[in-house]
């Protein structure tokens, strides 16, 4: 099997491994959000998303915190009308 396919495999077994966890790291929030590591800091340090740091140092988050923190302010779609607006002159 080629190498490539094998670390993409792991990888998924990785992530599938992560979704049933409810405290991430720091690292590990990182990959599941999508998020930089330098704006996640930023983020925790503003207190902007929840978070823990139980000792003073590491800092972990709860899974499901936030996925309510990332699908907040949601957006509701505008209803189709049948019509195409005019332009604005």
């Amino acid at each position: 099997m080629d190498n490539f396919l094998i670390l993409e495999r792991l990888d998924r077994l990785e992530r599938l491994l992560m979704a049933n966890k409810e405290v991430l790291t720091f690292e590990e929030t990182c990959d599941y959000t999508g998020i930089s590591r330098s704006y996640l800091y930023k983020l925790t340090a503003a207190g902007h998303i929840p978070h823990s740091k139980p000792n003073g140092k590491l800092i972990f988050f709860e899974r499901k915190k936030i996925v309510d923190w990332l699908l907040q302010n949601e957006r509701r779609p505008v209803p189709e009308t049948g019509t195409i607006a005019e332009p604005l002159r």
